[in-house]
């Protein structure tokens, strides 16, 4: 049983070299080596060199005062010239500020209202954290001095007191509408 598992693995080495040797003859080079003969005999291509590469500049923002260019502009000269007619227009910087106030009137919104008796109205309006706070006439909201001047079942009118840029003080009025009613 030994001499026939020896003369196989000896039959088995025996195939193998003969396969082998088939790799290594001279008759099957010669067409790869013509072809790479033919391919370095061709030009060599050209490498486009890399674009110049521009540093990045930074921007500091600085105008963070004025109005967000998201925000639809207010007519100030049309303003200014109802204000020369009136009396002078200031905020009452002296009077303490109401919660709402920290907020910018665009991240808040009217998400319905309630009525007591039938004759008073409270708008409801959703701060940008979610929490929902009771309003009415003669409150603030906003970061411009806004005060509530009427309160509907569609929405809530906002005078706001802004600069005018020239040291003056303008009123602009807002809307917010209830939730669903947005162009």
């Amino acid at each position: 049983m030994k001499l026939s598992t020896i003369s196989s693995r000896l039959l088995l080495i025996s195939f193998s070299v003969f396969f082998l040797s088939g790799c290594y003859g001279q008759k099957g080079l010669n067409d790869i080596k013509a072809y790479m003969a033919d391919i370095r005999s061709q030009p060599h291509g050209r490498i486009e060199p890399l674009p110049e590469f521009h540093a990045y500049e930074s921007f500091t923002y600085k105008a963070s005062e004025k109005r967000s260019p998201f925000t639809k502009p207010v007519v100030i000269e049309v303003l200014k010239a109802e204000v020369k007619q009136t009396q002078s227009i200031y905020p009452d910087l002296d009077r303490s500020k109401e919660y709402l106030e920290r907020f910018a009137i665009t991240t808040l919104s009217m998400v319905g209202t309630l009525a007591r008796d039938g004759d008073f109205l409270w708008a409801l309006i959703s701060d940008e954290n979610g929490d929902v706070h009771r309003v009415r006439e003669d409150n603030f909201l906003g970061q411009n001095h806004g005060r509530i001047i009427e309160v509907t079942e569609l929405g809530i009118q906002v005078l706001e007191i802004i600069p005018d840029g020239d040291g003056d003080w303008v009123q602009r009025p807002r809307a917010i509408q209830i939730e669903g009613l947005e162009e």
